[in-house]
């Protein structure tokens, strides 16, 4: 059996720059192992909760939006970042859903979450279910926000990331994690 990885002792820290998503830092750690110190660059950004929305006759409510780092339209499921005031993530995915599509939801179950990047991000990705959706009225765009929705059949979810019509690495996530709850693997 090998040896267990031990943390690496934060030594001290600074700012380098606080921006509108996100705060940056630089660390420096001392290594377990060589007792060396050596600095890394951290983002620190608040959690993300995507949302896997299915209406009552089991269609999943996606979103279409202009992506700025990629310059492109993108087909993904409902998210956003938690607000300090969300009390949970599925008060976060309740609010996103009804913001960004006009939808409600009746039932939410966390699915799962991961480590966004662990190597230089400090953020969780919660992916939560909303079930038995129905269209409440219209939505309440950020003012960056340009959207339209579409309903498509749930079990079409893993075909459009298998296609490349799904891109956004953690929406593929969140698909998977559907994947794994339909298939009666629930956490």
């Amino acid at each position: 059996m090998s040896a267990s990885i031990e943390p690496w002792p934060r030594v001290r820290s600074e700012l380098i720059g606080d921006f509108r998503i996100f705060r940056m830092r630089r660390d420096w750690r001392r290594s377990p192992r060589t007792g060396s110190e050596h600095d890394f660059v951290v983002l620190e950004s608040p959690d993300w909760v995507n949302v896997i929305a299915l209406t009552q006759d089991d269609r999943a409510i996606l979103v279409e939006q202009f992506r700025h780092g990629t310059t492109s339209v993108e087909l993904e499921v409902p998210g956003g970042v938690m607000d300090a005031g969300d009390a949970s993530p599925s008060a976060t995915a309740l609010r996103e859903l009804r913001e960004e599509t006009g939808y409600v939801g009746e039932r939410t179950t966390l699915l799962g979450s991961v480590a966004t990047n662990p190597a230089i991000l400090n953020n969780t990705c919660h992916t939560v279910l909303v079930e038995g959706c129905t269209f409440a009225g219209a939505c309440h765009f950020d003012a960056c926000e340009d959207i339209v929705t579409h309903l498509v059949p749930a079990d079409d979810l893993p075909r459009l990331v298998a296609r490349g019509r799904l891109r956004h690495a953690l929406v593929a996530v969140a698909v998977y994690h559907f994947d794994l709850w339909r298939r009666g693997m629930k956490p």
